[in-house]
């Protein structure tokens, strides 16, 4: 059985293995090529962006250092956009 997910590849992006989740939705995709999470999570690491790197870079650090509300809602909304 294997625990490759959405989820798991949203956390190993979250915190900076961006490898690691494109593997997960690679292998996502061989089995369900319709996959909409995997195909926009694909997509967004195939990219060689420098402005999105730096985007994913400062909500990785809000991300492990979020205290207040306001930062909690920010985190919130940068996730709700990848659905």
């Amino acid at each position: 059985m294997s625990f490759k997910t959405i989820t798991l590849a949203s956390i190993y992006e979250l915190q900076g293995f961006k490898e690691e989740a494109l593997e997960i939705y690679k292998n996502i995709l061989k089995t369900n090529p319709e996959h909409p999470e995997a195909q926009s999570g694909y997509q967004r690491l195939s990219q060689k962006n420098k402005d999105s790197q730096c985007t994913n870079t400062a909500m990785r650090d809000l991300f492990i250092s979020a205290s207040t509300p306001e930062e909690f809602q920010t985190i919130e909304r940068y996730l709700m956009r990848w659905n």
